[in-house]
């Protein structure tokens, strides 16, 4: 990062909470104290369930196409025969009972209750487990979080990409003169949708949830309006013929799982946005508007397909009437937009998490609004999805195709999910090993064998988010190893600093007035910044302050906890300041908290000295000489350090210094 670093995060068990049962996240309680529940539930439907939600757009169309494609291969059955009874009751079963476990059994019901004051996602159940754990065997965890944090970014981009695709899709319906306007028609909407993102989504927010309500409506309504087709659809609610599809097409079941996961895609939102709605608003939505509204599609959907073949070719958009196809395009590319903004800025919170966490360099970071913490927006993320997003929309073209590469990102991230909410409930919780394989195994036996059916589309899509999440890996694990290799050889060459005051002391040097803070990652040494200061210009400030800034592995801290304050002498005091991985550091505000301690603080009498190492590589680094570049470059474009910690600039001085790692 160039400058020096704040440690990883500092492990406080006194913070833990596990298994609330309040139906909020005690950080989200004051938060949510004046809102409604009703409306906290509707907020929950525009931005958590907008994935999950559009997955009847292609889900059951991908899933009984692979079924059918796979048994016309083992039988020599012609694929253009009407759709077996069988198989269209099979699927649909097995679909609406992955609802059932997957999402609301493992997320809803299960991984809810693994909250960190409040709030939940991936690197949420990274600090637990590593507090579970404890450091010295931490790195198999951290590793899993950086595996399922990648994996998400794979998510964050196929989301927006096949959503949107398959949409506005359903246009073909309408007329066929726009059949090759689908991808521009895509690509802008897409364009449009990354461009808003600077200028925040607090205003657009307020429209999702009675948006995505209107669009569950019509899901039910749509899905009522065809149940009557072939009311032997509503035998498919018996889990009896989802087994039975795998005693009868042994084999093609496999393939077929690998479409069935797409209706379970945007499961993990339910627990990634905890902390902005809390438990019960969240669970209230899914129980009482969106999996019902889901489970009606998807009968209705399967009982279109049995009493008219042909509609399989888009049996979502077949369900409405014919003078109702354009207004339901119009509404499903609007649910898209919703969905991928969803995934957009799940993708900015992951990101100031897993800089929080020590696992990325550190990035602008803008706050889109004055009111919410959590609203934010990262230019470097933003633009980078965008053009992963375009290219996935003209590879792959249709939104059949991106659906080969949906399912590993997806399936990848809920596997990494149960390995650590295992470590958690079996540390954290305290369950006996017994109980936490019981309640564990069956979840994690259904991720995996979804996971494994998605890998048979490596090579016809699902290559995509592996290489992805490999680079990302690379990434995340080399700036880890590089600023460890860093901080324990800048400590070799490190004075302490109880020792250099205790030489100030016996011979002080020219002082001038005012305050001087040097932020430093290890509070014991004498930062570079005093050291060079002293060497160079030989005076000291009236008062210096040492300061530290640490992650705590808690989403927020309370302001009371925020800084800690201790004097070394009249002329040097230790600040500790502590920010949650959800938040962003501000020293100016963290130092302004002092006062209440009665420690005198004025911005304009401070001085900010920081070190801006220039790193080089070393043949004795640690890594190969490949990472040592790729840290080195990571390092030139992580963002200075007085704006990560929203220094002012004109109270910024900064030492330069170099180092070979």
């Amino acid at each position: 990062m160039g400058h020096d670093q704040p440690n990883p995060p500092t492990t406080r068990p006194e913070d833990s909470r596990f298994g609330l049962d309040d139906g909020h996240g005690s950080a989200s309680k004051q938060a949510h104290s004046t809102s409604s529940y009703t409306t906290l539930a509707l907020g929950a439907l525009g931005v958590v369930y907008g994935d999950i939600g559009t997955s009847p757009l292609y889900a059951l169309r991908e899933t009984v196409l692979a079924a059918t494609a796979a048994h016309g291969a083992v039988t020599g059955v012609a694929l253009a025969t009407p759709v077996p009874r069988d198989i269209v009751i099979g699927v649909l079963s097995l679909i609406l009972w992955s609802l059932v476990v997957v999402v609301s059994l493992k997320y809803v019901l299960l991984l809810m209750r693994a909250d960190n004051n409040g709030e939940g996602g991936i690197l949420t159940l990274v600090a637990l487990a590593q507090r579970g754990l404890g450091r010295a065997r931490g790195g198999v965890v951290l590793f899993l979080g950086m595996a399922g944090a990648a994996l998400f970014y794979g998510d964050a981009v196929i989301t927006p990409a096949i959503s949107v695709l398959s949409a506005v899709e359903g246009i073909k319906l309408v007329t066929s003169a726009l059949d090759d306007y689908v991808l521009t028609i895509a690509s802008v909407i897409l364009v449009a949708l990354f461009i808003v993102q600077s200028g925040g989504t607090e205003k657009v927010a307020t429209f999702f949830g009675p948006v995505m309500l209107v669009w569950f409506l019509a899901l039910g309504g749509l899905g009522i309006y065809h149940i009557a087709d072939d009311l032997s659809i509503l035998s498919s609610i018996n889990p009896y013929y989802g087994l039975r599809f795998f005693i009868d097409h042994p084999a093609v079941s496999l393939a077929v799982l690998g479409s069935v996961c797409l209706a379970v895609t945007g499961a993990e939102a339910l627990y990634a946005d905890m902390g902005h709605f809390g438990r019960g608003p969240i669970r209230s939505a899914w129980t009482y508007v969106v999996f019902p509204s889901l489970w009606l599609n998807y009968l209705g959907q399967g009982a279109l397909i049995l009493s008219d073949p042909s509609a399989i070719d888009n049996p979502f958009y077949r369900l409405a009437p014919e003078g109702f196809i354009l207004p339901l395009v119009i509404l499903a590319t609007i649910a898209t937009i919703i969905a991928s903004q969803a995934v957009i800025t799940g993708a900015f919170s992951l990101t100031r998490q897993a800089i929080q966490l020590g696992l990325l360099p550190r990035l602008e970071i803008r706050h889109t609004s004055e009111h919410t913490s959590g609203q934010i927006y990262i230019p470097r993320i933003n633009w980078m999805l965008l053009v992963v997003v375009l290219i996935l929309v003209f590879a792959f073209r249709t939104s059949s195709n991106l659906s080969h590469a949906y399912g590993i990102a997806v399936f990848g991230t809920m596997v990494v999910s149960s390995l650590l909410a295992f470590i958690v409930i079996r540390r954290g919780w305290g369950w006996s090993l017994p109980a936490t394989v019981a309640l564990i195994l069956p979840f994690l036996v259904i991720d995996v064998a979804f996971f494994s059916a998605n890998m048979l589309k490596l090579f016809s899509g699902g290559y995509m988010p592996v290489l992805l999440a490999i680079f990302l890996v690379v990434l995340m694990w080399t700036w880890v190893r590089g600023t460890k290799i860093l901080f324990d050889k800048t400590r070799k060459t490190d004075v302490p600093l109880l020792e250099l005051v205790g030489m100030l002391s016996k011979s002080p040097p020219v002082r001038v007035k005012g305050m001087a803070v040097f932020l430093t990652s290890d509070p014991e040494t004498a930062p570079a910044s005093l050291l060079h200061n002293l060497k160079h210009n030989k005076v000291l400030h009236e008062r210096n302050v040492i300061l530290t800034v640490r992650s705590a592995d808690t989403p927020r801290v309370a302001e009371e906890e925020r800084v800690r304050l201790s004097r070394i002498t009249d002329d040097f005091w230790r600040v500790e300041m502590v920010y949650g991985y959800m938040e962003s550091p501000n020293i100016p505000k963290g130092l302004a908290v002092l006062r209440k301690q009665g420690f005198k603080f004025d911005i304009m009498s401070t001085s900010f000295f920081l070190s801006r190492r220039s790193i080089k590589a070393s043949p004795q680094s640690g890594m190969p000489i490949w990472q040592d570049k790729l840290f080195i470059s990571l390092t030139k474009s992580a963002t200075d350090a007085t704006s990560f910690f929203q220094i002012p600039t004109g109270r910024v001085v900064e030492v330069g210094t170099q180092v070979s790692v």
